[in-house]
């Protein structure tokens, strides 16, 4: 982290000797109601998210796995990474929600809310990042496709994850740092379910300004700019196919991919590319993005794609489940 990025940071000597021995040790995490019945219909229904979200994402990865076409693919390759990472993401907040809503006082310790804060962030630049990557394997080959094998090469698509992954690494740091610099001596009331890093550096006692214009520049310039690279991937896609017939065909290949990016980068653009003041409406998109998505992406891809469908129920009637595939 530069010097010049730190410094922007400090306190008076003063002000940290009572920041020290007022520091918050703990966070109230918002609920979604008060109502103890409320309270447990919704425990029942984000728990049923949650369940669908591994049932669905879990079986995309071992489809991938176990299927000899599928995992030597590029495309489902980068689809099973994608299910990894949704996986991780939804884990990063939801089990602590579903606690919370049996939980009264819905605390979370002051280091528990910064691990939460880094993992998001960590989980979900790498996502955009490797849907960004996704677009690229798209544009390969729907425009070059004699040399899409050549180019998508397991050893590339490899270097293509892991660079997604560190990515996140160094986003996440980054914005990890600048919350943690900041002193924290109440209110500790954070206006979500999660920590994340608007909420959270709202509570800081201390003036906020250049920090929110640096976090909103790195997290704001990673979602906008990785957006603006897919919507350019599929104009560029479809300006190189001159027939109408070749591009609904495209369009009905990356109808899957721009549903997910929708899906994913509206909200994320909604909540971070914009300065840090609170609406009223933060706590459902953070839902959209942090708990519906990732159980949404498996039945995007699985019901508009008749591989991994076919390589489902192959893998289905491999391990001698009751249930056949319907004959049409």
């Amino acid at each position: 982290m530069p010097h010049c990025l730190i410094s922007f940071i400090q306190v008076e000597p003063g002000q940290m000797d009572k920041n020290q021995t007022e520091a918050v040790r703990e966070f109230v995490l918002a609920g979604f109601s008060q109502t103890p019945s409320i309270e447990a219909g919704l425990f029942v229904l984000f728990l049923f998210f949650y369940v669908s979200t591994w049932v669905g994402n879990v079986l995309i990865m071992v489809t991938v796995a176990s299927n000899n076409y599928l995992n030597t693919s590029p495309m489902y390759f980068l689809l099973g990474n994608l299910s990894f990472l949704d996986l991780c993401y939804s884990t990063v907040t939801t089990p602590k929600l579903l606690a919370d809503f049996l939980d009264k006082e819905k605390l979370i310790s002051y280091d528990q809310c910064i691990v939460q804060l880094f993992f998001l962030h960590l989980v979900g630049a790498a996502e955009m990042f490797l849907l960004t990557v996704m677009a690229y394997d798209r544009y390969v080959a729907i425009c070059r496709p004699l040399h899409y094998t050549t180019v998508m090469s397991r050893g590339l698509c490899c270097v293509l994850v892991a660079a997604s992954w560190m990515g996140g690494f160094v986003h996440s740091t980054v914005q990890t740092i600048l919350t943690i610099r900041l002193p924290f001596c109440g209110p500790n009331q954070v206006d979500n379910f999660f920590c994340d890093v608007p909420p959270v550096i709202k509570l800081a006692c201390a003036d906020t300004f250049v920090i929110e214009l640096l976090m909103v520049s790195n997290s704001g310039l990673i979602s906008t700019s990785s957006f603006v690279v897919l919507v350019s991937s599929y104009t560029t896609i479809l300006l190189k196919i001159r027939s109408k017939e070749g591009r609904l065909k495209a369009l009905s290949t990356c109808a899957s991919h721009l549903m997910v990016v929708t899906l994913f980068f509206g909200p994320c653009i909604f909540i971070y590319a914009r300065p840090f003041s609170v609406f009223s409406v933060d706590k459902m998109v953070s839902v959209l993005y942090n708990v519906i998505t990732p159980m949404l992406n498996p039945l995007i891809y699985t019901l508009r794609n008749k591989e991994v469908k076919s390589a489902i129920w192959k893998l289905w009637d491999r391990i001698g489940l009751p249930w056949k595939k319907q004959e049409t």
